[in-house]
């Protein structure tokens, strides 16, 4: 599959100041474009204030500039409503969210809450803190050897007792994407809520939460495109209203007396404090530019280059990818392992070469140990990257033994 022609780097000032850059660690964070960063700059000289409570014009348009961005998410996501649209720092608060709020209210001693086994510590650690702290069972549901989950190995898996599911739509390790409308259908037959990490299928292919029919999905917005700092947390509206608070202060109460207190209404009483309008604002920018490249070109970019990648990898000896070796199941992400290499080693190595991989868990020990691995390397594909980054970094690999001291 051809690369259409435009040169989308030509968007990102990074590749300005660093133009012999591979950067191949957009599944950690993504670069962000000019659009995006004039938005955010324009924000803070023309409308800042802080939103939501002041009267005066200023405060208004800060208002209107953060709601605006709260309606964009609703549409890009497919939400029924803003009120079902909550700003988090990121999709690791989201996520806590969740557990904190809904599991606390609803867990019991002895229900299960189902993960699977390959999520990232985010979607990981605040159910195995909530079911210590509630008595219950955390059960861990297991892939194949190529990181593949099925509605058949779900629907084993849940009891009466199963509260909650929690699993990635797309693994940050595998890059595999998961049925999550058919996980959706069997958690809802068995009464189990279902909480979505969407972290990283939302920013490369089109996502309807009502669609998938997910309760509670969780993004953040440094992923794609935007700044750091700005993340989302849908949920269905039913739910949401039976939650109590995650945080209290200021923003996310409606009366205060010294006796006790009435809250906002959805989405405000998930918002305490000064919220991030700025990284608000910049995230509206990094959807109209997503919006405006559309998904299906993405798509075609971000698979070629996975294609290609893949199919240099296969011909250097001792290098092992993990999961798949059909390249249209990594989504952009992926991970490997190089004989004898230490992939911190790796690394610098590539480091060396111009080309930004990273290497460790991948904030996902748990597995690392289920496939018998200390850790591993992830280079991993966007849309602006382009066949000269993917031909910099297996040229570099095919040497990577040698420079180690190893023969062929």
């Amino acid at each position: 599959m051809k690369l259409s022609e435009r040169n989308y780097k030509a968007d990102f000032p990074v590749f300005e100041q660093y133009p012999d850059i591979a950067y191949l660690d957009s599944t950690a964070t993504s670069q962000k474009p000019r659009q995006v960063i004039e938005a955010v700059a324009e924000y803070y000289r023309s409308e800042n204030a802080n939103p939501l409570r002041g009267l005066y014009s200023l405060a208004v348009k800060a208002t209107d500039a953060y709601e605006n961005a709260r309606a964009a998410v609703r549409d890009f996501i497919g939400a029924a409503s803003e009120r079902e649209i909550i700003f988090t720092r990121n999709a690791t608060e989201s996520l806590n969210l969740v557990a904190c709020s809904y599991g606390r209210a609803n867990i019991r001693e002895g229900d299960e809450i189902l993960v699977t086994i390959s999520e990232h510590h985010s979607n990981f650690l605040p159910w195995q803190i909530l079911a210590k702290e509630k008595n219950a069972r955390l059960k861990f549901l297991k892939c194949s050897e190529s990181g593949e989950y099925t509605v058949e190995m779900l629907e084993k898996a849940l009891t009466p007792r199963t509260k909650i599911f929690a699993c990635a739509q797309i693994s940050n390790v595998f890059g595999r994407l998961n049925p999550i409308r058919g996980f959706a259908e069997v958690c809802h037959k068995n009464g189990t809520v279902i909480v979505c990490d969407g972290a990283q299928s939302v920013p490369h292919l089109p996502v309807d939460v009502r669609e998938l029919g997910v309760d509670f999905l969780a993004f953040s917005g440094h992923k794609m495109l935007a700044p750091m700092g700005i993340g989302v947390l849908y949920g269905r509206e039913e739910l949401l209203e039976q939650m109590p608070p995650f945080l209290y202060g200021g923003e996310m109460i409606e009366y205060v007396t010294l006796c006790g207190a009435t809250f906002a209404e959805l989405p405000h009483k998930f918002e305490a404090g000064t919220v991030n309008a700025g990284g608000a604002v910049g995230l509206h920018a990094a959807i109209d530019y997503i919006n405006a490249l559309g998904f299906e070109e993405i798509g075609r970019r971000e698979q070629s280059l996975t294609r290609l990648m893949m199919r240099e990898m296969a011909e250097i000896p001792h290098v092992h990818i993990i999961g798949s070796d059909d390249p249209d199941e990594h989504h952009g992400i992926v991970t490997f392992t190089v004989d004898d290499v230490h992939p911190h080693d790796a690394a610098a190595i590539f480091d060396e070469a111009g080309v930004a991989v990273r290497a460790g868990h991948h904030c996902a020990q748990p597995l690392h140990k289920y496939l018998n691995l200390q850790s591993t390397v992830r280079a991993s594909i966007a849309f602006y990257n382009d066949e000269s980054d993917v031909h910099r970094f297996t040229d570099c690999l095919r040497t990577m033994r040698g420079r180690m001291g190893y023969g062929e």
